[in-house]
């Protein structure tokens, strides 16, 4: 197994703070915006997007969520392996809220399904966006794209992009791994 960088701490956290400022450009204060990190990996990019929005552009009030899709994908039961769920925790409303949906890597688009479907359960949002580090672009199954992005990244179907944060790997980077 081979892995390459593709992206460094440095560059991460450039990559973290033109996003969000993009998301301010068009959420401004967020009164009417909350974030919902997609289980388990988008949940590291949502809570470290809030910390930034609130530490360095001194935006208050950020609704947090966390939804967990694990049985609403539709290849949930095509494994023998057990599924162990994670935690939803949205505490707040999203009736006729902007819903930005946060994950690592966006790949072939069934997890944004997946959570689409998963978020009508907690009401109708007026709009959903999607943000993500990484953009997979030329593996989509689904017509799904990310309205803000790290980075667009052509890989084949043998390699996998892998998000490492300091946070649960102990470090900020992301590689390319070709098994």
């Amino acid at each position: 197994m081979s892995q390459k960088v593709l992206l460094t701490a440095t560059e991460i956290h450039i990559i973290l703070n033109r996003l969000a400022c993009q998301l301010i450009e068009n959420h401004t204060d967020f009164k009417e915006t909350v974030i919902i990190g997609i289980q388990p990996r988008g949940v590291f990019l949502a809570e470290r997007m809030k910390q930034l929005l609130i530490n360095e552009y001194g935006i208050e009030d950020i609704k947090l969520g966390r939804l967990d899709i694990t049985f609403y994908r539709d290849d949930f039961r095509r494994s023998e392996k057990i599924l162990a769920a994670n935690t939803t925790q949205i505490d707040f409303v999203v009736e006729n809220k902007k819903v930005v949906f946060i994950d690592d890597v966006l790949y072939t688009g069934r997890s944004i399904n997946a959570a689409l479907t998963a978020l009508q359960s907690f009401g109708r949002p007026q709009e959903v966006e999607l943000l993500c580090l990484i953009d997979r672009r030329f593996s989509r199954h689904l017509p799904i794209q990310p309205d803000y992005k790290g980075r667009q990244v052509d890989a084949i179907n043998d390699q996998k992009v892998k998000v490492c944060w300091t946070e649960n790997e102990g470090e900020d980077t992301v590689y390319l791994v070709k098994s």
